[in-house]
């Protein structure tokens, strides 16, 4: 449970991320200690069962069930000798990620690889966008983030989270004609998203698909 006092606040709320598990209780900046207890007693009913509602984490470990670009994977950790990870299938033609290397290295390997793949489709995605459009972006930054899936510069400098490779690809597809769009609109104006929607025919499934199931893409890593 965090605390977070904020001015111009007027009431308390408590919030819990669906991303981190992580519960927050936001008051005002001159709120005493006791009223937030209270406060806290009296929702403490609605805060299980909103803690119970967080997904379980899946840590990058051999055998563990990942989606990449929409489809499961499992890990397979097959060799200790170093080389690159890559997404196939086994003998039966279950799709997986092998990793070689260490045991201690998998996690870091397996995140290599998913932020090499995110930033190979997100560059065919963001050229493929920036040529239809006709205009050029300076560059394209790949984060962790919790809040937005990507944003855009006024300086035309792109930022997406690499989780998007977990998605399908329409997904992916739509976030960087979105912010590709925002290389023309910095804004988000009826013009923006006829852009938007010219660039992807699929905004709407891909919003509606975020919106089902984006919050999930936190608990892999």
């Amino acid at each position: 449970m965090r605390l977070l006092p904020r001015t111009g606040v007027k009431r308390f709320t408590l919030r819990v991320s669906m991303a981190t598990g992580e519960a927050v209780l936001t008051m005002p900046s001159r709120g005493d200690v006791s009223a937030a207890r209270r406060f806290l007693e009296a929702h403490g009913g609605w805060l299980a069962q909103r803690m119970q509602s967080v997904p379980e984490r899946v840590p990058f470990e051999p055998e563990a069930v990942i989606p990449l670009r929409g489809v499961p994977h499992r890990i397979v950790h097959w060799s200790s000798i170093r080389g690159r990870a890559s997404a196939t299938v086994d003998a039966s033609g279950v799709p997986i990620i092998s990793v070689t290397g260490e045991a201690p290295h998998v996690s870091r390997r397996v995140l290599d690889f998913l932020q090499a793949e995110a930033r190979r489709d997100l560059s065919s995605a963001v050229a493929r966008h920036t040529q239809a459009l006709g205009v050029p972006a300076r560059s394209i930054t790949l984060r962790d983030t919790r809040s937005r899936w990507g944003s855009c510069s006024a300086q035309g400098r792109l930022n997406f989270s690499w989780r998007l490779i977990l998605a399908p690809p329409l997904v992916l597809d739509y976030l960087a004609a979105h912010e590709v769009a925002h290389l023309r609109e910095l804004n988000h104006s009826d013009r923006f998203w006829e852009l938007t929607h010219r660039l992807c025919p699929a905004t709407p499934q891909a919003e509606a698909w975020l919106k089902r199931h984006g919050s999930s893409l936190h608990r892999y890593g």
